[in-house]
């Protein structure tokens, strides 16, 4: 197998990049994978992944939910049934960040299609994008959706999308460089991009630390900060103008994590965990679990 060994930070290119922690692959593997941080721009990255060809084995898992659509286990159960009003959360920030009733959207990693609905029923113009096979056939025959694969991105026509969305899609991508090039071309002059990250600066990451499940190894290639994510976007000609917390995924993520660490769903914890983290975030959402970045053109 083909891994990739990064000498520089795959965002800003400095050489001062060190091991941080070791995480294990809890979903598939089971595997023992590095992350390394970047001093300079505070980047945290996975070391010695495997590359764009030989991933895939690591997606292959009934409980990997944004691709099956899982209800099994509490856990998925739960997701589930805070969905529908994530879904309608983010179709009004669409809303209110880019100033439109209607436009025309992308959406980048779309999974098995329910916020592409969500928006379509809206009666926005929507192309979904999305890599997975299985995901696109879900997508079909639940919403009757026609999802692209993410090739696809590159052959989109320029200034072409009112907004784009990438809901915790932008840690997966292995050519980072030319995905967001690239969707700085396809965005119009006055266009939103809307990146969903989880955030390693949080409460519940400090707390859990190798067993933060949102580390998600080795499927997360890239492990954002607030000011890793501002520094790589201005980078590329763009502006962070707001940060939205995603509140559930505090919770989320916390019985995830209290699961991998101590075997068990210890619920109580776990939601004493990410209400705390969710506490930190009153005043200042770059705190958050998981933190939506809402970006302009410069």
């Amino acid at each position: 197998m083909s891994l990739i060994n990064y000498i520089k930070c795959p965002a800003c290119q400095s050489s001062s990049i060190n091991k941080n922690l070791q995480a294990k692959d809890y979903t598939v593997s089971n595997h023992i994978f590095e992350i390394w941080h970047c001093n300079n721009c505070t980047l945290r990255f996975t070391q010695n992944i495997p590359d764009a060809n030989n991933i895939a084995p690591y997606y292959q898992s009934t409980a990997y939910v944004s691709h099956s659509d899982t209800q099994q286990g509490l856990i998925n159960k739960l997701y589930h049934l805070v969905r529908n009003k994530t879904l309608q959360t983010k179709k009004k920030l669409i809303i209110n960040e880019s100033g439109l009733q209607k436009g025309v959207l992308l959406d980048v990693g779309a999974g098995t299609g329910a916020f592409v609905n969500t928006m379509q029923q809206a009666g926005w113009i929507v192309t979904g994008l999305e890599p997975d096979d299985s995901a696109r056939r879900i997508a079909a025959s639940k919403y009757q959706l026609q999802l692209q694969s993410s090739e696809n991105l590159f052959n989109q026509k320029n200034e072409n999308f009112n907004v784009i969305t990438m809901w915790h899609v932008l840690e997966h991508v292995h050519d980072l460089h030319k995905y967001i090039d690239t969707l700085y071309k396809i965005l119009k002059p006055n266009g939103t991009l809307i990146i969903a990250v989880p955030n390693y600066t949080s409460y519940d990451a400090e707390v859990y630390k190798e067993y933060w499940a949102a580390y998600d190894v080795p499927r997360h290639l890239y492990h954002f900060s607030p000011k890793s994510m501002e520094l790589l976007m201005g980078f590329k000609g763009f502006t962070v103008k707001a940060f939205k917390p995603m509140l559930f995924d505090s919770f989320y993520v916390s019985m995830l994590s209290e699961k991998y660490k101590t075997g068990k769903n210890n619920l109580v914890k776990a939601v004493y965990n990410g209400f705390i983290s969710n506490l930190k975030t009153l005043g200042n959402s770059k705190n958050c679990s998981s933190v939506i970045y809402v970006i302009k053109k410069k």
